[in-house]
């Protein structure tokens, strides 16, 4: 926000140096960017945060001055004389998008002299960076940046049909903007159009075909209130950023467009002449005069801030901000209105925060006491933790990526093809305007990153959101779910291991179970769906060679996708004591040929029921397919841990051995491969 130093003197008496006050805006939460002489005048530059929009405007800096230095604030009556003739006799104004625009004003003031702008209002302006045009297009920049609220004015004389209609852009809708660019206009946003055609690019720009020349006689004064949203990203699409649309898009005072538009009228009744409409032609919903309250309890002022602030100084400090008493309790409490034009403040810590900010940051001492108590971390935070100690045990190294993703790159890997694709407006960088359903795309292109700067086989895993739905009926940690997802060069096999030393880290009792993905992004038969304790968990597998070449990938790699949130919910933290085993185990191999389809899981399941309380692992020893095995077969070699708490006769561990030989032939039709 530029402001004149000049100009700020207006409306309040500043008998201070420009650098004072500089500093003391800034310390009160408005920051100095720089100040510098232009000419008889300064230019000061701060910092208005968005939350902050009664300050973008010169008003709104007068008033914060004002308030730190004890002086009065003048605000211009805006009261400008109107003749008996009223403005709905000579034009209308109708919204079509009320979910676009929620109000909408037009005065009308006949016989204008369109000419140059006096020179005090041209310095003023000329100190901000605004070059002057004539009288009545530099009133709607002075009342613009006077109050922050915008204006348009139109050559009434162009509108066709002598009407305002405020809609959206047709298909294909084009309109030559006063920059004289023209802009192809979509279904998503607002214009301000005649009976027609659009004449202004709503709350960005007005068009060529009706601004103000040399020949203007009558002028429409437009104020309105926009939906903020749809100006930024009409904004954004169009690549045109006004002073306007800045302040649309951070939500405007509701009762500020009346005064706005009666200061406008009120100096080009001075500067320009004509006569002014009666009573204007308003659309839209009228702003209600009831306000919110929030109760300030004057004990929590020295518990949040350290210091002594007296009742009375914070009352002072509040009313001077514009808040009202509604009710108070003695020194206990108070019930305040919120001004309109400060939709920033709805909680008590927001009223604290004002009242400290004038009061000064700076008589808090720095050995202020403030009480505080011991904090510790929450479930997910400590399941979040030793999932990061244990990954990065493994070799990992953790990466943080952007929620964003490319087209392509979101279909590197897809596990959820039933899902719509969430998509955002980002002008930017408009190629990535995806947001992810899956952290593997982000991590691959790392790995590739890695592999280009001759860091192979980076082993990769991040912990963070995904986007699958924006139905607000969905739980968030079903439309927004919190995914841990790792990409590694080794194999399946190994990956799965990981997995399930990671299951087993949160929950020493979990049961990890896999079943075959039809994923294709998979290679045949490297690709399972992970169950935790029987639940869906995530993926895991090997990608196809068809994925990584996509990417440019030099090397194989494997991938693993898991909802945090089924680890928080089975997670159990605290370790129970174990006895170690006291003797040997005795392990044995199996190796059977089976037929393609059936998995590991089955054969597992199906040698864990049939070895008996003496069977303590199973192991997958390895697989094979080629010679020797009948086409359509495979063969797995099965590796069997037996232990009990005394030394295990050779007859025991046969007899379990010839009980798993027995349950595979009979179950699976397996056939023993010497």
């Amino acid at each position: 926000m530029l402001v004149s130093w000049n100009w700020l003197k207006q409306y309040v008496d500043l008998d201070v140096p420009v650098a004072e006050l500089s500093e003391r805006l800034t310390m009160s939460g408005l920051n100095l960017e720089e100040f510098h002489a232009t000419g008889a005048d300064f230019c000061i530059d701060l910092e208005v945060t968005s939350n902050r929009p009664d300050c973008l405007g010169h008003l709104g800096v007068a008033r914060e001055a004002a308030i730190l230095y004890g002086k009065p604030l003048k605000i211009p009556a805006a009261t400008p004389r109107t003749v008996s003739a009223k403005t709905a006799t000579v034009t209308s104004v109708a919204i079509e998008s009320p979910e676009l625009c929620s109000q909408y004003s037009a005065r009308v003031i006949r016989g204008v002299k369109v000419g140059p702008s006096p020179p005090w209002m041209v310095d003023r302006l000329a100190t901000i960076g605004i070059t002057s045009i004539n009288n009545i297009v530099d009133i709607t920049n002075y009342v613009l940046m006077e109050c922050g609220q915008p204006l348009h004015a139109f050559d009434f004389n162009k509108l066709n049909g002598r009407k305002i209609v405020i809609r959206r852009a047709r298909p294909n809708e084009k309109l030559q903007a006063i920059d004289h660019k023209e802009y192809l206009l979509t279904g998503e946003m607002c214009v301000i159009a005649d009976a027609d055609r659009a004449v202004a690019i709503a709350g960005i720009m007005g068009g060529a075909d009706t601004e103000i020349g040399s020949t203007t006689k009558d002028v429409l004064i437009e104020a309105a209130l926009f939906s903020p949203l749809a100006i930024r990203n009409a904004a954004r699409k169009l690549k045109l950023r006004s002073d306007s649309s800045y302040r649309f898009e951070r939500a405007l005072d509701p009762h500020g467009p009346d005064w706005a538009s009666r200061r406008c009228c009120e100096l080009i009744l001075e500067l320009a002449g004509g006569e002014l409409l009666d009573e204007p032609v308003f659309a839209g919903i009228r702003p209600t005069s009831e306000r919110a309250s929030v109760v300030l309890r004057f004990g929590q002022l020295k518990r949040i801030l350290g210091i002594d602030i007296p009742t009375t100084e914070a009352i002072r400090i509040l009313e001077s901000l514009g808040l009202t008493i509604v009710s108070r309790d003695a020194d206990v409490q108070a019930t305040f209105e919120i001004p309109s034009n400060r939709r920033d403040l709805s909680r008590e810590i927001d009223l604290i925060e004002e009242v400290v900010r004038i009061h000064g940051y700076d008589k808090i001492p720095a050995d202020a006491s403030v009480p505080l108590c011991a904090s510790k971390k929450r479930f997910q935070d400590r399941v979040t933790d030793r999932v990061r100690e244990t990954l990065t045990a493994a070799g990992f190294y953790e990466a943080m990526t952007v929620s964003l993703v490319s087209e392509n790159e979101q279909k590197l890997f897809s596990p959820r093809p039933a899902s719509p694709v969430l998509c955002i407006e980002h002008s930017d960088f408009p190629e990535f305007s995806r947001l992810r359903q899956s952290l593997i795309p982000s991590l691959l292109v790392s790995r590739r990153e890695n592999e280009r700067y001759g860091q192979f086989d980076a082993q990769l895993f991040e912990i963070a959101r995904v986007y699958v739905s924006t139905d607000k009926s969905i739980p968030e940690h079903q439309a927004e779910p919190r995914m841990v997802s790792m990409v590694s060069g080794r194999s399946f096999h190994e990956l799965k291991g990981i997995v399930e030393q990671l299951a087993v880290r949160v929950n020493p009792l979990a049961s990890l179970s896999v079943n075959e993905s039809a994923n294709p992004h998979f290679v045949a038969g490297r690709g399972a769906e992970v169950l935790l304790n029987g639940i869906f968990w995530g993926w895991l597998g090997e990608l196809d060679r068809s994925v990584t070449d996509r990417i440019g990938l030099r090397d194989a790699v494997s991938i693993a996708e898991l909802d945090l949130s089924l680890l928080e919910a089975q997670a159990d933290l605290v370790p129970k004591f174990r006895d170690l085993p006291s003797h040997q185990a005795s392990t044995r191999d199996l190796n059977f040929v089976l037929d393609e389809r059936v998995c590991w899981s089955t054969v597992e399941e199906t040698v864990r029921k049939a070895g008996g309380p003496l069977l303590q692992t199973v192991s997958f020893g390895g697989q094979y397919r080629g010679k020797q095995i009948p086409d359509g077969k495979k063969s797995y070699l099965v590796t069997l841990g037996y232990r009990a708490d005394r030394t295990l006769t050779s007859e025991e561990v046969e007899s379990a051995q010839k009980a798993v030989i027995e349950a595979c032939l009979k179950e699976l039709s397996a056939t023993l491969r010497a």
